[in-house]
C-alpha cells in the first residue's frame, strides 16, 4: 500500500484558468469534505454499514434506515433503493429522493470475470424466485441484478449468496466495483494470456478492503487476455489488455481513465507492459493514485479520466512509478487490432482441450430466476457445469463435448435464448430504464425486446454486425456513444404536439476496430413509437450506399444527414 506522499507538489496537475483553487485532493492536503457525498464517507465508512443492515434495519423495516446509508453507504454492499412505480420520466429531475424512492431495492450481484458454477446460478436462480418476484437481469458488467428486494430479507440473501461463494461486497459505491474479464478467460484456443489469476488475487486482496473503501468515485477494472478485446477496455478506469512482448512474452498492455457518461472519454495507453504476476500491485498502484489525487470537490468531475485529462499519460505513468509501485515499469507494444468484429462469444467455438463453449443471447440481458435454474440444469447436463456472463449482456456454457453441442443449442432454443442470434439479438443491449431506476426518463427493456422482434420480421435477411444500445437517461450504463445506433432517452414532442418518450440519435459509435464515438446529427431525436421504422430506414440506406466491406459506424461518419434522418 503506497501512503499519501508528503511532498506531492511535483504531482500537482496542471490548472485550468478560472478552476476553484481547491479540488478536495488528499495528496493536496485536502481532506475537508466538499460535498455531501464526501462528507457521509468520512463520518463512517461505507463497508460498516453491513452490521447495521443486518442488526437495525432489517428487523426494524424500511424506515428505521438512516438517509446517508439509503441512498449512500448502502451501495457499498449493491443496494440502490429502486423508482417508485407510476412515476412518469418528466418528474425525474424534478422531485426529491424520497418522493422517487420505492421502499423495494435493486440487489447487484457481484460476479467477477463473469465466473459462475451451476451452484450459483441456481442459487441466483432461487433468490429471484423467493425474494425477488422473478426478476433477473445480466448487466453489460457481467453482473446480475435483482429487483423487488425488502430490507428484511437481505441478511438471508446474503447468507445463500455467501454459501457459494458469491457476494454482494463493492458491487455499487465509490469503490472498486465488479473486474470484469474475458468470460472465456483458460479456454479459449486463441488467448494471449489467462488473467483469470489477477482477478483472483485482487479480489482477495482489495475487495472489501477499507484501503480503497472511500474513493472519489466508483472506480471500473476490465482484465482480458483475449485477441478479441472482449471487455471493452477503452471505456474502463483502468484496462489490462493481452499483448505478446517480443522480448519478455505474453503479458499485458495498460490502459488508464476510460470512462463515458455525459462525458465520454477513451482510456489511453501508459506504454507500460505489465507481467501477469504485476498486475495486483500496478493495479493498486494506480487505484492508489485516484484515491490520493482525484478530485473530491465536484461529483461529475471525480472520476479518474478527469485527472488522467489533466495530466496525460506521461505524468501519470511517472507518478504511479515513482510515488507508489516506486519502481520503473517496462515499456511494451500496443495490442492488436481485435482478431474479429463480434466479440459477444455467441455461437459454438472450440477450446483449447478439444471441447467446445456455447454462447447464447437472451433478449437485452433480461431473464429470471427460473430460466436461470434451467440454464444450470443444461450447464450440467451437457457441460462440466461452468457457466459465463459476458459484458454484452449474454452467457456461455463451457466445456461441452462434441456431441452434446447440438442436444445443448436445442434445449437453449426452447428457452428463446439464442445460439444462433440475429444481429439485432446479438447487437441490441439496454439499460434498466424507467421502470426501476430513479435516474432515467423513458422505458428500455421492453423497447429494445420489441425492437429485436420487429427489426428480425422486417430485415430477416440482414446479417452485418450491429450494435443498437439503449439508454433510459444521458448517463450511458448501456453505452450508447460507442454503439452502432445508440439511443439516448429523452421526452419530445411527437406530431400532433403530445409529449411522448423518445430518444436521441447517436450514429457509428465504435469499440475495438477504429473505436470512436458516435456522431450526432443536429435535431435527429425520434418518438419511441417511431424506432423500427427509423431503424429499418437507416439500416436500409447504409444497405443501398455502403462500399464493398464498408462497417456501419464508417458509413455513418460519412453519410449526409439525409440518409441519416
Amino acid at each position: 500500500m503506497a501512503a499519501i506522499p508528503e511532498k506531492p507538489a511535483t504531482a500537482t496537475p496542471r490548472r485550468k484558468a478560472g478552476r476553484h483553487r481547491g479540488e478536495g485532493q488528499w495528496a493536496m492536503g485536502h481532506f475537508t469534505p466538499l460535498n455531501g457525498n464526501e462528507q457521509f464517507k468520512k463520518d463512517d465508512d461505507s463497508l460498516n454499514v453491513r452490521t447495521r443492515i443486518e442488526t437495525i434495519y432489517s428487523k426494524r423495516g424500511f424506515d428505521s434506515i438512516d438517509p446517508n446509508d439509503l441512498r449512500g453507504r448502502m451501495r457499498w454492499w449493491g443496494l440502490y433503493t429502486q423508482r417508485r412505480p407510476g412515476i412518469d420520466g418528466g418528474k425525474t429531475a424534478v422531485l426529491e429522493p424520497e418522493e422517487l424512492d420505492d421502499r423495494y431495492f435493486m440487489l447487484r450481484v457481484r460476479i467477477d470475470g463473469g465466473r459462475l458454477t451451476t451452484a450459483q446460478l441456481r442459487v441466483i436462480g432461487e433468490i429471484s424466485e423467493e425474494y425477488a418476484r422473478g426478476t433477473a437481469d445480466v448487466t453489460d458488467r457481467q453482473n446480475v441484478q435483482l429487483h423487488w428486494i425488502r430490507i428484511e430479507d437481505v441478511p438471508a440473501i446474503w447468507e445463500k449468496l455467501e454459501a457459494v461463494g458469491l457476494s454482494t461486497t463493492e458491487a455499487c459505491g465509490d469503490c472498486p466495483r465488479v473486474i470484469i474479464g474475458s468470460p472465456v478467460a483458460g479456454i479459449a484456443a486463441d488467448e494471449i494470456i489467462d488473467g483469470t489469476p489477477a482477478v483472483d488475487e485482487i479480489h482477495e486482496r482489495y475487495i472489501g478492503s477499507k484501503e480503497f473503501s472511500n474513493l472519489p468515485r466508483k472506480f471500473k477494472t476490465a482484465i482480458s487476455g483475449s485477441p478479441v478485446q472482449d471487455v471493452v477496455h477503452e471505456i474502463n478506469d483502468i484496462a489490462f489488455v493481452g499483448v505478446d512482448h517480443p522480448e519478455h512474452g505474453p503479458g499485458f498492455d495498460l490502459w488508464v481513465g476510460g470512462g463515458l457518461s455525459t462525458n465520454p472519454r477513451f482510456g489511453e495507453r501508459l506504454g507500460a507492459w505489465v507481467p501477469l504476476d504485476e498486475v495486483p500491485d500496478v493495479w493498486a498502484g494506480v487505484v492508489g493514485i485516484f484515491r490520493d489525487y482525484g478530485y473530491r470537490r465536484l461529483r461529475t468531475r471525480a472520476r479518474l479520466k478527469f485527472l488522467m485529462a489533466d495530466w496525460g499519460p506521461e505524468k501519470f505513468r511517472r507518478i504511479l512509478e515513482d510515488e507508489y509501485l516506486k519502481r520503473p515499469m517496462l515499456d511494451g507494444p500496443p495490442p492488436a487490432q481485435p482478431s474479429q468484429r463480434w466479440r459477444d462469444h455467441i455461437g459454438v467455438h472450440a477450446q483449447q482441450d478439444g471441447r467446445f463453449y456455447v454462447g447464447f443471447a437472451p433478449r437485452v440481458g433480461r431473464v429470471d430466476g427460473s430460466t436461470l435454474a434451467k440454464i444450470a440444469d443444461l450447464a450440467e447436463a451437457h457441460g462440466s457445469g461452468r457457466v459465463r456472463t459476458t459484458v454484452e449482456q449474454k452467457m456461455l456454457i463451457l466445456d461441452v463435448e462434441q456431441d452434446q453441442v447440438e442436444s445443448l443449442s436445442a434445449g437453449l432454443e426452447a428457452l428463446d435464448l439464442q445460439v444462433k442470434a440475429s444481429p439485432f439479438r446479438r447487437g441490441t443491449m439496454a439499460c434498466t430504464g424507467i421502470e426501476f431506476c430513479k435516474l432515467a426518463i423513458v422505458e428500455t427493456k421492453a423497447r429494445g425486446a420489441a425492437l429485436i422482434d420487429e427489426l428480425e420480421r422486417r430485415m430477416p435477411e440482414f446479417e452485418e454486425p450491429l450494435s443498437i444500445n439503449i439508454n433510459g437517461c444521458p448517463n450511458a450504463c448501456a453505452r450508447i456513444q460507442t454503439a452502432d445506433i445508440g439511443l439516448k432517452g429523452q421526452l419530445m414532442l411527437d406530431g400532433e404536439g403530445n409529449q411522448v418518450e423518445g430518444y436521441q440519435v447517436h450514429l457509428g459509435g465504435a469499440l475495438g476496430l477504429e473505436a470512436g464515438f458516435g456522431r450526432k446529427v443536429r435535431g435527429l431525436k425520434v418518438t419511441s413509437a417511431e424506432l423500427p421504422d427509423y431503424v429499418e430506414r437507416v439500416l436500409g440506406n447504409f444497405q443501398e450506399q455502403r462500399e464493398d466491406g464498408e462497417r456501419f459506424a464508417t458509413w455513418a461518419a460519412r453519410a449526409d444527414a439525409e440518409s441519416l434522418s
